[in-house]
């Protein structure tokens, strides 16, 4: 199959979302809403809310809830696969400045990211606003993880971890283990013991996500975690890496029967059973 001939991710227009600040315990960042029923937390992935990330959010309105994407870095509403040298710096940048924030946790094993606590506040304040048995998140690439450590809250109730890549898995210790503090994932492993489902998503052979990674998650959370794990044949042949990574956007083939489509309809299928849309 050509890379032609493959459907890429649909792409969404910032325009379309509404802006607002939420500010929690003095920290204050951007967030885009769009839509009705319950929320759903979109957290992008780098380098920041793409028009790809857009058209996720755009198919969780289209389901029935309200997308709520924190602008945390990068520039909103930037195509990754467009411009030349300018835009490479740009990405290159927003991944540096990322790196050394102190609401994120890169390198650490055994700390969930200080980010998670102003998350946790937004999903909270969501609920509150718009209703509906609990919250829907999802955490892509740097942020995947945030979603597992926002799970200690039981205001979220469909958790999803698609491609979690922190911490960079630079060592073997690095690679057995997530961005989420040893309380916290003794907190979700409690929930997941009473019935919550934790969705992962990886391509296999990816190097930000290794194996190791979730295989750590079934031992700490048992039949609690459901691992969706494609082969590197799965993935769009346009993805601009040498790996592919990204499987909610730049890694879709969006047809009818193609491995990244069905674990797309996975997604958004927990979020419809579990925010009480079906």
């Amino acid at each position: 199959m050509t890379a032609a001939s493959t459907a890429p991710a649909p792409v969404g227009d910032l325009a379309s979302f509404a802006a607002e600040t939420f500010t929690h315990d003095g920290v204050a960042h951007r967030i885009f809403r769009k839509g009705g029923g319950p929320a759903v937390i979109v957290i992008t992935e780098m380098p920041g809310i793409s028009r790809q990330v857009l058209g996720f959010a755009d198919r969780v309105v289209a389901l029935g809830c309200t997308a709520v994407l924190p602008d945390l870095f990068g520039t909103a509403g930037r195509d990754p696969l467009v411009g030349g040298l300018t835009e490479r710096v740009a990405g290159l940048r927003t991944i540096v400045g990322a790196c050394v924030s102190r609401e994120f946790t890169v390198l650490a094993t055994g700390r969930s990211s200080p980010i998670t606590g102003w998350l946790r506040a937004l999903a909270a304040r969501e609920h509150e606003r718009c209703g509906g048995p609990g919250v829907g998140v999802v955490g892509m690439c740097f942020s995947g993880g945030f979603a597992l450590a926002m799970a200690v809250d039981p205001v979220v109730v469909a958790p999803v971890l698609s491609q979690p890549s922190l911490p960079l898995p630079v060592s073997p210790s690095r690679k057995r283990t997530i961005d989420c503090g040893d309380g916290d994932l003794d907190a979700v492993a409690l929930r997941c013991a009473h019935g919550l489902r934790v969705l992962g998503l990886r391509f296999d052979g990816d190097p930000l996500v290794p194996a190791e990674r979730f295989a750590f998650l079934r031992e700490r959370l048992g039949d609690g975690f459901i691992a969706v794990e494609l082969r590197q044949e799965d993935g769009q042949p346009s993805e601009p890496l040498p790996r592919h990574h990204s499987v909610l956007t730049l890694g879709l083939i969006d047809e009818p029967g193609e491995p990244t489509r069905a674990a797309l309809d996975q997604v958004l299928d927990l979020f419809a059973n579990q925010l009480g849309l079906r």
